[in-house]
């Protein structure tokens, strides 16, 4: 069997596709990150897929991520995500090929289910409680926020008593049943981050989440000693070399890779391997499309560090769209009582509508990142 084409597509609201097809008939999926580059990601797509995977055997996946990431300049997250997608769509070739999902590949089921939280409160959080209850009354356990809108680097208390205030509110309905990610997405500096934490330690958060910004990541430490509430990062890392000096600090106690970005499939069981040997649990990010999502699925389901995954349907950031608008399937993502089920079909499982996905692709208008400003004009982290 060889890799015979490579064809991309940049659907709205934001996601990037890749197929690989082969010889044989037999095509793989992938899935890339948009959102900041979308044209960049897609001309490098087919700049490394056409270089290094045409004409060759898909089976051969390991050698291929070497080939493909290996070079004098190498990492990224733009050069990581076409890895990533890429890599993804070969897992999916093999599994088909095999007739078996990916995991039974990577060792095999490691468990029953997998436990997933769902988003509240938006990119400005708000409403939290009345969110929450609509997420416990659908079978959820445990949800996830932003903590904050954008902080200066001192910035003031009342945003901090603010924030205080909706998770109280959700303590004061739900009581400790229910679980509550806390994100700072990196949207806060060290000053106030080490305030914030302090003042959300006695609502027993699940984890406070990029307390600092990743380039800042020698600042966990100093608010790891402030507070005993778990510490996660790792959705904007790539690669098992970045995760590695997160394990050897010793001060996160989650970690969050994407699949989308660190790597791939192979890639993001690596880094949780590591993580388990340094004691530390997994919750991988997945916001993304249904590719990204059914690979993530496909590497928690043989991976015994990860205790809760993300789940991206009906995430807010995906206006007008859900992932299934892209999938022929519409059961593949079973979700009952807070957990989702092992995959069972072959490859990551998706029957994707690839006529649906090329008619989107050609009406454009693909999300980025909001700009947020200070109080006084300055960027704020978004």
């Amino acid at each position: 069997m060889k890799i015979s084409k490579i064809t991309v597509y940049k659907v709205k609201p934001r996601w990037i596709f890749v197929k690989l097809s082969t010889d044989e008939g037999i095509d793989g999926w992938g899935e890339m990150i948009s959102g900041t580059k979308t044209e960049t990601v897609v001309a490098g797509a087919y700049e490394v897929g056409e270089r290094f995977l045409l004409g060759q055997n898909p089976f051969e996946i390991e050698r291929l991520f070497q080939e493909m990431h290996r070079s004098f300049f190498r990492g990224g997250p733009i050069h990581g995500t076409i890895v990533s997608g890429l890599e993804m769509a070969l897992w999916d070739i093999k599994g088909k090929a095999l007739n078996v999902p990916i995991y039974e590949l990577l060792g095999g089921a490691a468990r029953d289910r997998i436990k997933v939280y769902s988003w509240i409160g938006g990119d400005r959080p708000d409403d939290v409680a009345e969110q929450a209850q609509d997420r416990v009354d659908r079978g959820f356990t445990a949800v996830k926020m932003n903590a904050t809108e954008e902080l200066h680097y001192i910035d003031s208390y009342v945003k901090i008593e603010e924030v205080v205030e909706r998770v109280a509110s959700i303590r004061e309905r739900f009581g400790n049943k229910l679980d509550i990610g806390i994100d700072f997405h990196g949207r806060v500096h060290k000053p106030m981050a080490k305030v914030l934490a302090k003042a959300l330690e006695p609502y027993h958060p699940m984890f406070l989440e990029e307390v600092v910004l990743p380039e800042n990541e020698e600042h966990f430490k100093e608010v790891a000693q402030l507070v005993a509430t778990p510490l996660a990062t790792g959705e904007r890392l790539y690669t098992r070399w970045q995760f590695k000096t997160l394990f050897q600090q010793g001060a996160i106690d989650v970690i969050q890779p994407d699949v989308a970005l660190c790597g791939g499939i192979m890639e993001m069981r690596k880094i949780a391997a590591m993580a388990e040997a340094y004691d530390v649990a997994v919750a991988p990010h997945a916001p993304d499309g249904p590719g990204a999502l059914a690979a993530t699925l496909q590497v928690d389901s043989c991976t015994p560090n990860v205790f809760i995954q993300e789940q991206s349907l009906g995430i807010h950031y995906n206006k007008g769209f859900d992932l299934l608008d892209f999938v022929k399937n519409k059961e593949v993502f079973q979700y009952k009582d807070g957990y989702v089920e092992i995959p069972s079909k072959p490859g990551l499982g998706l029957e994707m509508d690839e006529d649906r996905v090329r008619d989107i692709s050609q009406e454009g208008l693909i999300w980025t990142n909001p700009k947020w400003k200070n109080y006084d004009g300055t960027i704020a982290e978004w």
